[in-house]
């Protein structure tokens, strides 16, 4: 569950709240804002895979990932923006509210720009060097929603173009994915292993792309549409 200021939620007559951020949870009833101005969280996570996964079908086959410098904060923006602007109004845009997931909080806000500055300047030539620099880009967290799927597709472009190799996403658990994620702060041992051992060389595939588009939205709980069926 991901804490957000108050003013982004829309409530449903079942709500409790008095404090200034709130926690986004089903039994409150509390959704984000969005552009369809759906209230109910089951249909706007039904909706949003749907058009989401459509731009990430459209992402690829219109070769606009390609186009995209590796390792910017801008291209993830871009990313971001691509796969949910037809949802919400702060697609790619940098969060102005602090968040936290579990026990864990991400990136302050009065610190964010300046970590997203500085996580561009990393070093990428290398495997570790790119685990690493997607580690803290995790760890910054930029944008309301939708982080850890916009960021999986940056980190492959970025071995993509910097390694000529892709994750293939569909060989990794969710469970092991999400526990080394969640330890990687400490230790990026665990997720650089899971990474490594799925690497391909197919980096042009779209079965691979596809694949691995439903299995990073599996790691968030989105397994309605595959992703092969979906065009933008």
């Amino acid at each position: 569950m991901i804490t957000i200021a108050s003013r982004d939620i829309i409530r449903t007559p079942s709500y409790i709240t008095s404090s200034k951020e709130i926690a986004f949870v089903e039994d409150a009833k509390m959704i984000l804002k969005n552009k369809l101005n759906i209230t109910d969280i089951t249909e706007l996570a039904r909706v949003e895979e749907k058009l989401s996964k459509q731009k990430a079908h459209k992402l690829f086959t219109s070769g606009f990932l390609d186009r995209l410098e590796a390792g910017t904060f801008e291209s993830l923006s871009k990313i971001h923006t691509y796969l949910f602007s037809d949802i919400h109004d702060f697609a790619g845009k940098i969060r102005d509210v602090n968040i936290s997931k579990g026990n864990f909080r991400f990136a302050s806000v009065s610190y964010l720009e300046v970590a997203l500055s500085n996580i561009e300047k990393m070093p990428q030539s290398n495997f570790d060097e790119i685990v690493e620099k997607y580690v803290e880009m995790n760890i910054a967290h930029p944008f309301r929603e939708g982080n850890g799927r916009a960021t999986r597709i940056w980190l492959d472009l970025i071995l993509k173009k910097e390694l000529k190799k892709v994750v293939d996403w569909s060989k990794i658990d969710k469970d092991d994915y999400l526990l080394a994620m969640e330890r990687s702060p400490i230790k990026d041992i665990e997720i650089k292993y899971l990474i490594k051992e799925v690497l391909t060389s197919d980096v042009d595939s779209s079965i691979i792309y596809f694949k691995g588009i439903d299995a990073s939205y599996h790691y968030e709980g989105y397994t309605v549409y595959k992703t092969e069926d979906l065009k933008g």
